[in-house]
């Protein structure tokens, strides 16, 4: 079972991530960025979640390697708010299957 912890954690990893990007929108909607300046602020949310997910790198649990490997997939070929989901989905499916 997946403790109110580790789910409020993911609530406010999404949350984070959401307002980095909102709020970045919402204070830069009337300037002008130059290219630089756009690719930076299109990659901050993604360093959120990387912030997150890389101390499981280097976990010895073979759940939680396998949660990152599905994560890193669906990072590759999704948005962010589904990786997010299938992030979160997968480590508690296999948390669940492996305790």
């Amino acid at each position: 079972m997946i403790s109110a912890t580790t789910i409020l954690t993911f609530i406010g990893m999404a949350t984070a991530t959401y307002c980095s990007r909102i709020l970045g929108y919402l204070l830069l909607a009337n300037r002008v960025l130059s290219p630089r300046a756009r690719a930076v602020m299109d990659v901050a949310p993604g360093c959120v979640l990387i912030s997150v997910i890389a101390p499981h790198f280097v976990s010895s649990r073979p759940e939680e390697i396998a949660a990152l490997a599905i994560t890193l997939l669906a990072a590759s070929r999704l948005s962010m708010f589904p990786t997010v989901v299938i992030a979160m989905t997968s480590l508690g499916v296999l948390k669940s299957v492996f305790n």
